[in-house]
């Protein structure tokens, strides 16, 4: 047979191989994707519960290093035992059922009694496609390159929770990531000085530098500035990191839009904040866009992007339907951005460490309201703190 690769971009995905093999002589034919782009800051865990057969046509990025299970079932697809595809929930089943059945002749001479039992679960995976009861399907990609289709999309999923964490060192082995890090010089008085160093840009994967600098705002913390210029494409990133400890306390900041100039308003959204605009039925979840320093019009204008650029949303995979309603939303958030619409924008950062600018300093800003509230267990544990021990950890007798 022939096997035909091609690399393409793709703007959600960035770069992907894409394999395709073909026989002449029996039909048969393969697909398959390969990441060519880079690792993801994050690994992300996508949990979907399945109760209609609309949910089985979702579509599904799943890379080579994503795990994939069916708690109900017991069932589990490790990683690195399948190649990356791109395809729908019941399409991973099918894979799934046509490599159990591979082998299945073979064990009914050797072992009947496998065989039976493969059969039954086989027989189990199958009826999960007819979805008579709901099921939960979970896709966990500790690189954060695979993804699974939210047909609601700019409005929240309620079916479909994303996670975004933190890779454990074994994980970060796993993708043959380098964990050693050099120490700094502890007299080195990183306040004052730019710091340097060489990457990769995020779109076209040249060398590029990337600048970094301890930036104290106002009224508020320190914080990290990180800033990627490429002179290949002339795309320009910017990235904003926590410089201090996670607050006590979660903060939600709720700011009530009612003139054009509220756009000018300086913001930091941190990694772990999240989004919303009641008004609009829009969240953006904790981990998307990653932290910005910028104006409330940069932000929503980011916002508006990554709408834009998603091609399950808007691109050759979406539905005439899906695409008018989006293009609404759009027409919406352009109408906050320009002044023309009055709406309620929220932001909500478990860790309190994201800000938005109170113009009316240090008086209160009537517009603008502040909120400090005790972090929920499972908030705790997506910022890692139900583990995290500060106090008594030595072992006895140091």
């Amino acid at each position: 047979g022939v096997t035909r690769l091609l690399l393409t971009r793709i703007p959600f995905f960035k770069e992907i191989i894409v394999s395709s093999f073909t026989c002449d002589s029996c039909s048969w034919s393969n697909t398959e994707i390969q990441s060519a782009g880079r690792i993801q800051e994050q690994g992300v865990r996508y949990t979907l519960a399945v109760t209609s057969r609309q949910d089985m046509n979702r579509e599904v990025v799943k890379t080579d290093c994503a795990m994939a299970r069916i708690p109900e079932l017991d069932f589990e697809i490790p990683a690195f035992t399948q190649k990356g595809v791109l395809t729908t929930i019941e399409g991973i089943i099918n894979r799934a059922v046509a490599g159990l059945e591979q082998d299945q002749p073979i064990r009914r001479a050797t072992d009947e009694e496998v065989a039976r039992k493969i059969d039954e679960f086989i027989s189990k995976l199958k009826q999960l496609k007819e979805v008579h009861s709901s099921f939960t399907f979970i896709i966990d990609d500790p690189s954060g390159n695979s993804f699974v289709e939210n047909p609601h999309a700019p409005h929240k999923d309620e079916a479909l929770v994303v996670t975004h964490y933190r890779r454990s060192p074994q994980q970060a082995a796993m993708l043959g990531l380098e964990l050693g890090e050099k120490p700094m010089d502890p007299a080195e008085d990183l306040r004052n000085e730019v710091l340097q160093f060489n990457t990769n840009c995020p779109e076209c994967n040249a060398p590029a530098s990337t600048n970094m600098k301890l930036v104290q705002i106002p009224h508020f913390k320190e914080v990290i500035i990180m800033a990627t210029n490429c002179d290949s494409c002339g795309h320009r990133t910017n990235e904003v990191k926590s410089g201090g400890a996670i607050e006590p306390q979660g903060t939600r900041i709720t700011l009530h839009i009612t003139d054009p100039s509220d756009m000018t308003r300086d913001i930091l959204k941190s990694e772990t904040c999240s989004v919303e605009i009641p008004e609009l039925e829009f969240e953006l979840g904790m981990g998307a866009l990653g932290g910005k320093f910028t104006t409330l019009e940069g932000l929503l204008k980011d916002i508006r992007e990554l709408v834009e650029r998603n091609p399950f949303t808007l691109g050759d995979s979406s539905t005439p339907g899906k695409t008018e309603k989006l293009q609404e939303f759009i027409g919406k958030l352009q109408e906050i951005i320009e002044g023309k619409r009055n709406v309620h924008f929220i932001m909500d950062d478990p860790a309190g460490n994201s800000y938005l600018q109170n113009v009316y300093a240090p008086e209160e800003d009537p517009e603008l309201q502040v909120e400090h509230y005790e972090r929920t267990f499972e908030q705790n544990e997506e910022l890692g703190l139900n583990d995290m021990k500060t106090e008594g950890y030595e072992a006895p007798g140091r």
